[in-house]
Order: structure tokens, then C-alpha cells, then sequence
């Protein structure tokens, strides 16, 4: 994210007047018409990492996002971008620029301001960014207002700086993190179909850090835990496959079903490919039988999986992708965290290039919220794994 160096003075620059007397600056939503002024801030203010015309195009007129300027004597003195997130609470600050000719006059704080007005409109309680860590200016004027460090990206930007993360919980000045007990590490699935896979290793990181996410190891898990065929394309992984994928690598394990129905199973209009998924759960059942992995045929409620958390386990959840994408597709997330309204969710899935791990990271969900996700399909399947550390060596090894 490009990031502004606002509370350093700067002498007049051609371009925008900046040393005649102004009138009151305006705050207002961004237009297509103000995208060569904004395109001409980004070559004032940044080296590298500009934001092209095509990407401005589609971030005000497409993108769940605003961007806001201020207008002093016409001309456009810099701008806010925040990005919005379907089915969650959290905005993310995604670009912000002041021109050169216009700092030293408050705008960076004003604007920051108003984009958290904007983000507590849509009823977000989290906003996060990103910025250069040399961008001492830009730091301190986020701290300032209240933000504070969660991690770092190293590499982030083109010329290989890396980056700090910043949030701020909205309506107090610094945040309170996400309670549990356990730091839930992230990792972004590298395929369309291995998000089981993904968030099983999230969680089993969480608990054991001598785990190695990997592209390799997630592929492994997949194979392990794959139902073979769904609606289109490979198939998923079951509640039963990751279960059994944990236990081997000697964690114990608690599934939450409603029943033993082949999960996924109304996905598939092929009589051989239901067939075909049968077998396979037929054999995780078998497989199951020789473990000492926990099956509930009940669901569990989120104040149930927040309690979970607070007693260090780590739920894993199928969910229904459509209140966050619009797509009707299965999808496992890890809840990482909870407090007494919100569920906070890893969800390893990043669709395009204008999202992070960022903003994937303890997405705070309404606990009721999150219970109308977590349903899949027809037949409405719940499926939720508990992940615990072994208080014992397991036998069969890793």
C-alpha cells in the first residue's frame, strides 16, 4: 500500500498552488473525473508501487471500497482509500497519498480521519494498513492517531523494503487483540481447491510450531483428505479426510457433525462420482475406527467455539463462501480467536491482487453472523473439527 509522508513541510512544487492563501479545504467521495489528479499525486509522491490508471478505475467504480479526497481551490490535495470486506468487520486502509505541495497542512490527519468515519459507516471495528518501514512521518502520524503495530511483511514493496502492519479497534484509541490463548499463525492456500488443507495447517502450526506450512505439505494433506469429486472441478477436502490427517500427525482431534451422511454428497449429479465419494467415506469411517479421534453427531454453536478457544483448542469450520464472495462454494477457515460478540476468522483464500493476508487475517465476524455461514449446501451440512495438542507422544509418529 502506498503510504504518505504528510507531516513533513514541504516548499512550492509545480503543480497544485500550494503558498497562496486558500479557501477552506472540501472533503468529498472520488469521481472517474478526478483520476489524472490522482494519478498525478501517485508520480509526486511515490517511486515505485504507483497505482496505475486501470486499478483507480476499478477501485471507484467497482471494488467494495470509497476513496476520499480533499479539494483546496479546485485542485485535489490527497486522498484515502479503504477497501471493505463482505461478511466481515474489518476495513483495510489501502492507499494513501498527499501531494508534496500540500503538507504540512493537516490533510494526512484529516483524511485519515475521515476514512475511519467512513469505515465505522459500514459498521467496521477494525481498519489495518500497511507502511514502509522507513516511512518514519507516515508511522508517526498512524500512532499518533491511534494505531498499533501487529507484525511485519519483509519484501514487501518493489524495492524490497519491507513493511510494518498497523490497526486501530475503532472508538478507542489503540486495540484490545483478539482473545485466546494461542497465536494462530497465517498461511494463504496456493490453490483454488486447499483451503482444508491450509487452515488444518494453520492450526496445527498454532499448536505445534516444529509444523512447516508448505505448498508440498498442504498438497499432501489434500490428497489425504479429498472427497475425489464435487460440483466441478477437483474435489474438496471432508471433515473425516482432515480429521484423520491431524490425527496421523499426532494431534488429537474432535469432529462436530450432524450425522455420518457422505459429506458434499448433494454436490454431484453423476451417480458414479456419488458412487465414487461413498467408497471414499466409507473408508475414513473404517480408518476412524482404529483412531481414538472424538465423533459428535450434534453442531456446535460459536459461543461453543468460543469456549473452545479460550480453552486452547483450535476450531476448524466449514463454512459457505457466499456471504463473503458471492460464490456458492464449501470453504474451511480457522477461527484464531473470540471475545463476548465476534469470532475472529483466518480465512486462507486471497482472490485478487487488491487484497493481502491482511486483510484475511482475524476477520472479526459476528458470532450470529457466523453461525448463518457456517452451513453448507442443500442438505445445510455443519462441520466443525477441534484441533488439541496431544498430552501424550502419539505412537504412530508424524
Amino acid at each position: 500500500m502506498p503510504d504518505p509522508l504528510d507531516t513533513l513541510p514541504a516548499p512550492c512544487l509545480p503543480g497544485p498552488p500550494a503558498c497562496a492563501p486558500a479557501a477552506s479545504p472540501q472533503l468529498r467521495r472520488a469521481q472517474p473525473s478526478d483520476i489524472p489528479a490522482l494519478l498525478a499525486i501517485e508520480e509526486r509522491c511515490f517511486v515505485t508501487d504507483r497505482l496505475s490508471r486501470r486499478s483507480f478505475q476499478y477501485l471507484l467504480t467497482r471494488a467494495n471500497a470509497a476513496t476520499l479526497v480533499e479539494i483546496h481551490d479546485g485542485a485535489v490535495a490527497g486522498y484515502a482509500m479503504i477497501l471493505f470486506h463482505a461478511g466481515t468487520l474489518l476495513a483495510r486502509l489501502y492507499s494513501f497519498a498527499v501531494d508534496p505541495a500540500f503538507r504540512g497542512r493537516g490533510v494526512g490527519r484529516r483524511l485519515l480521519a475521515a476514512a475511519e468515519q467512513e469505515a465505522r459507516g459500514h459498521e467496521c471495528i477494525y481498519v489495518r494498513l500497511e507502511v514502509r518501514r522507513d516511512n518514519a512521518a507516515a508511522i508517526a502520524l498512524y500512532k499518533d492517531a491511534g494505531y498499533r503495530e501487529f507484525g511485519v511483511y519483509s519484501d514487501y514493496y518493489e524495492d524490497h523494503m519491507e513493511a510494518l502492519r498497523l490497526e486501530k479497534l475503532l472508538g478507542g484509541r489503540g486495540t484490545t487483540a483478539p482473545l485466546g490463548p494461542r497465536p494462530v499463525p497465517y498461511y494463504q492456500q496456493t490453490t483454488d481447491f486447499t483451503c482444508g488443507a491450509a487452515s488444518l495447517m494453520m492450526a496445527m502450526r498454532a499448536i505445534d510450531p516444529a509444523i512447516e506450512p508448505s505448498r508440498k505439505l498442504e498438497v499432501r494433506i489434500w490428497r489425504e483428505a479429498t472427497t475425489v469429486f464435487m460440483t466441478s472441478g477437483h474435489g474438496g477436502c471432508g471433515p473425516y479426510g482432515l480429521a484423520l490427517s491431524a490425527w496421523r500427525r499426532g494431534f488429537a482431534v474432535e469432529i462436530f457433525v450432524k450425522d455420518d451422511d457422505v459429506p458434499f454428497l448433494d454436490s454431484v449429479r453423476d451417480a458414479e462420482k456419488k458412487e465414487v465419494m461413498r467408497v471414499v467415506h466409507e473408508d475414513f469411517l473404517d480408518e476412524l475406527a482404529d483412531t481414538d479421534i472424538v465423533v459428535h453427531h450434534r453442531t456446535l454453536s460459536a459461543d461453543d467455539m468460543a469456549r473452545a478457544v479460550h480453552a486452547g483448542a483450535i476450531p476448524i469450520v466449514l463454512i459457505s463462501s457466499y456471504r463473503i464472495y458471492r460464490e456458492k462454494f464449501p470453504h474451511w477457515v480457522v477461527v484464531s480467536g473470540a471475545d463476548d460478540r465476534f469470532l475472529y476468522v483466518h480465512d486462507p483464500l486471497v482472490q485478487d491482487r487488491h487484497h493481502a493476508d491482511l486483510d484475511r487475517m482475524s476477520m472479526p465476524i459476528p458470532k450470529l453472523d457466523f453461525e448463518r455461514m457456517a452451513r453448507y449446501g442443500k442438505a445445510q451440512l455443519k462441520a466443525t473439527l477441534l484441533l488439541h495438542a496431544r498430552p501424550s507422544p502419539h505412537p504412530s509418529g508424524t
